[in-house]
């Protein structure tokens, strides 16, 4: 039977979907921006059926469920544009499909969820990822919760943004809150990796498992990376939070692709560490490291693209 993807055309969704499709498995894309979806799933068209819906729309959700065995559920947003909200996308999306699932007597559903995602945080996009996990886990479905620190990969918007960012940005940079917050970064490979595996892993059915690079990295240490990767130089001056909240609030204000928001400020103040790594504790893997070739990708950004993304809101890649 078919394996639904919601999210499939962002980052860890169309990922996703290139792994299955790699893998011989009969894959449904589930899309709400075909034109993105069309730019990141143009190489396995073939393959994996595409087809339009919106996790905020309930009635348009159980045409994709049809025939389907397992949803993995990637939708999320952490920054709110566009009239989409937390709540509405990351709880009630997960809510809806969920609801459509279950309609649908689909009986297993994997959700990526959120390192350090609680309900009760007063950070309203970890809040709304933590909210989507307990509706996950109240349900009667066959679930399994990956919780991944920040993830890396060519297409992410988190480490992108500081190498955007350095392209407008010459001489020096900010040291956002000293650069005292924690990281685990992981690949997307291992990320899909550990994806691929539960789907075969009964074994994993009701269980929420971090995921983690071999690596706990400050978020200074992480821009160090990021410079040295583009083959940049810039002086670091360190700037408390308090005093960015004004010029990202303007950004916000004026900026279509606006790069960072005031939530994700919030989260700096959230260790993003796992402890309990799945990848090496469970599944006995070797997570890639957030350094050398692995985060070359970050190279490839211009200003041209920056400029794209900052004002216009583009798909980059």
């Amino acid at each position: 039977m078919t394996i639904l993807v919601t999210g499939a055309a962002g980052f860890v969704g169309n990922q996703t979907v290139k792994r299955l499709a790699a893998a011989g498995k009969p894959v449904r894309a589930l899309v709400r921006n075909p034109g993105k979806a069309s730019l990141r799933l143009k190489a396995v068209v073939d393959a994996v059926e595409i087809v339009t819906g919106d996790v905020t729309r309930l009635p348009s959700l159980p045409p994709a469920m049809r025939d389907v065995s397992a949803v993995i559920h990637t939708v999320a947003i952490s920054m709110e544009k566009g009239g989409q909200s937390y709540e509405a996308v990351n709880f009630q999306g997960t809510v809806n499909v969920l609801t459509a699932a279950a309609a649908a007597g689909v009986p297993r559903f994997i959700n990526i969820s959120q390192n350090g995602a609680r309900s009760d945080l007063p950070y309203r996009f970890l809040a709304s990822k933590g909210r989507a996990q307990e509706a996950v886990a109240a349900s009667a479905l066959q679930w399994t919760a990956l919780r991944p620190s920040a993830i890396f990969g060519a297409q992410d918007e988190f480490f992108n943004t500081f190498a955007r960012l350095l392209k407008v940005s010459p001489l020096i940079f900010p040291l956002v809150g000293g650069g005292r917050a924690e990281f685990q970064p992981v690949a997307i490979e291992d990320v899909v990796e550990a994806i691929m595996r539960c789907l075969d892993d009964d074994s994993t059915v009701g269980e929420a498992l971090a995921l983690g690079g071999p690596e706990v990295l400050s978020l200074g240490e992480i821009e160090r990376r990021v410079i040295d990767a583009m083959g940049s130089w810039r002086l670091l001056l360190p700037v408390p939070v308090g005093l960015l909240r004004p010029p990202v609030r303007l950004m916000q204000a004026l900026l279509p692709g606006s790069p960072v928001s005031t939530s994700l400020l919030d989260l700096l103040a959230v260790p993003n560490t796992v402890p309990d790594n799945a990848l090496t504790q469970r599944f006995g893997m070797q997570p890639l490291a957030f350094k050398g070739e692995n985060i070359a990708y970050l190279r490839d950004n211009t200003l041209s693209d920056t400029l794209a993304k900052f004002f216009g809101g583009a798909t980059i890649n």
